[in-house]
């Protein structure tokens, strides 16, 4: 078990407890963001990192077809108790050992706030395996440049690579992808809109 599965699964119930919180989060921010990007133009979408399943159960009810995959498994577990009555697939994979899926299985990919905790040699395996299943767009919902104290302190203390992940995001995913759009969605957050390389 990787460190960083260890570490979700131990605060896998503190994030249970934001579940609803970030629920209504990531509504507003499509609500609001629709004209921008429309994710009811998509039949299917896959939530790589999908936690305790907050946006799976969003995108749920806008009427998509949605799998959430999730390496920690009591992330997975928080997630099936919160999700139960919706017609969501969950399964416990891992993007950087590679996703269960035959190329093209979702129109669209997404992956929340997992970017900026990776490396950027991770980021960049991330990226290609989204874009790898994906058949039309790519979406990493992480933080814009617009840090906070708090945020600052906390990712140093989490020793990842957030610094490096907002000075350089575009530049990374244009290895991976044609064109990168960024939204800002929020004060410190951003739909990085990423289009894979073979359309």
């Amino acid at each position: 078990m990787t460190e960083r599965k260890k570490i979700f699964n131990i605060i896998a119930p503190i994030y249970g407890l934001f579940y609803g919180y970030q629920r209504r989060k990531f509504a507003r921010a499509i609500e609001k963001y629709k004209t921008n990007f429309d994710f009811t133009a998509f039949r299917s979408v896959l939530d790589v990192g999908c936690g305790t399943g907050a946006l799976c159960a969003v995108l749920s009810e806008l009427g998509l077809a949605v799998t959430g995959v999730e390496p920690a498994e009591k992330m997975l577990e928080i997630a099936e108790k919160k999700t139960a009555n919706k017609n969501i697939k969950l399964l416990q994979a891992d993007a950087l050992q590679g996703l269960p899926f035959a190329d093209d299985s979702f129109e669209l990919v997404i992956a929340s706030y997992v970017a900026h905790g990776l490396q950027k040699n991770e980021r960049i395996k991330l990226y290609a395996e989204m874009s790898r299943v994906a058949q039309k767009r790519v979406i990493i919902y992480d933080y814009n440049q617009n840090r906070s104290l708090l945020t600052t302190v906390v990712e140093w203390l989490e020793g990842g690579d957030y610094f490096r992940f907002i000075r350089e995001a575009e530049e990374e995913m244009l290895e991976i992808f044609s064109e990168v759009r960024v939204i800002d969605v929020d004060t410190r957050a951003a739909w990085y809109i990423c289009t894979p390389d073979k359309i």
